[in-house]
């Protein structure tokens, strides 16, 4: 009795149809799930908002309670040289047709819309967007109350993504979360921690002569108006601290920050609670050095 013969091309036919029929499902899943997608990170970064404005409870909040609170905020974005809002006109102008769509992250890797760092880059970000996203939440009288501003910088392993919410003297901070990050579990991951982020409630952002007065010292080294870092994450707390100074000086949200002072007819005034801080070690302490991945937490 002879044995069947094998038939290559129907073999590699049928092959060809489920790989076929395969990709179109899997696409078609992906397409229908895009949306989801998208809402489920806007709630996720609306929420990330609310922790460090000390508006979320973990425990008891939901996605309408999200979305609600959310409302009291406005969405703004600022050209970041100028320390001034942006209108839609002007927006369309530069490239960016809605202002709700607009990430700055991804503005980064558009040169248009970017300038790259070269050395002056103490938080290892690479490029800087040329306009930010801020969310200000204000008073019955139309003043700010609290502004929330974007943060990112190097850590350890990689980028560390955050928001650092001022009160309306636009110097003292309120509150501050991280949401994206690839710091070690157990260490570098404890900056997620509400009792390490509580540290930063009441903490200066700036000495009276506008200079950045603030950062992560290294754990056990307490300095007044800084935050004492986690033991075993040297390397993390020092990104933080990078990045911190970063987007409060003079390259970040500094010139925003100084013209709602000025708008409000507001200064700076807490000599007493950072002078001891500068006289005990300069600000650039932890930035003179960027944070390398070297496979520890130091």
């Amino acid at each position: 009795m002879s044995k069947p013969k094998s038939n290559n091309a129907k073999t590699i036919s049928v092959a060809l149809t489920l790989c076929l029929v395969c990709s179109v499902l899997v696409s078609a899943v992906a397409v229908g799930l895009k949306p989801a997608q998208i809402e489920n990170a806007r709630l996720d970064r609306n929420k990330n908002i609310l922790v460090a404005a000390g508006m979320y409870d973990a425990e008891s909040d939901t996605a309408d309670d999200v979305a609600e609170r959310f409302k009291d905020f406005d969405v703004e974005i600022i050209d970041l040289s100028k320390g001034s809002y942006v209108d839609d006109e002007a927006l369309k102008a530069a490239g960016i047709p809605d202002r709700n769509a607009y990430d700055a992250s991804q503005a980064t890797k558009n040169k248009a819309l970017s300038e790259d760092l070269g050395n002056n880059d103490p938080a290892g970000i690479g490029r800087k967007p040329k306009y930010a996203k801020v969310y200000v939440k204000k008073d019955d009288a139309g003043k700010p109350e609290m502004v929330v501003l974007p943060i990112q910088g190097y850590g350890l392993w990689g980028t560390i993504y955050g928001f650092l919410t001022l009160e309306s003297d636009m110097n003292t901070i309120k509150g501050i979360s991280f949401y994206e990050h690839k710091e070690t579990p157990g260490l570098g991951a404890r900056i997620e921690e509400p009792e390490w982020r509580a540290k930063w409630s009441g903490i200066h952002s700036y000495d009276e002569n506008g200079n950045v007065a603030t950062g992560v010292t290294k754990a056990g080294t307490p300095k007044e108006n800084w935050v004492d870092g986690i033991s075993g994450a040297t390397l993390t707390g020092r990104g933080v601290s990078n990045m911190i100074q970063f987007w409060l000086g003079e390259q970040g949200y500094k010139p925003y920050l100084d013209t709602l002072r000025k708008e409000s007819g507001q200064a700076i005034d807490n000599a007493a609670a950072t002078q001891s801080t500068l006289s005990a070690q300069p600000e650039t302490e932890l930035a003179a050095k960027r944070p390398v991945a070297n496979g520890k937490e130091a």
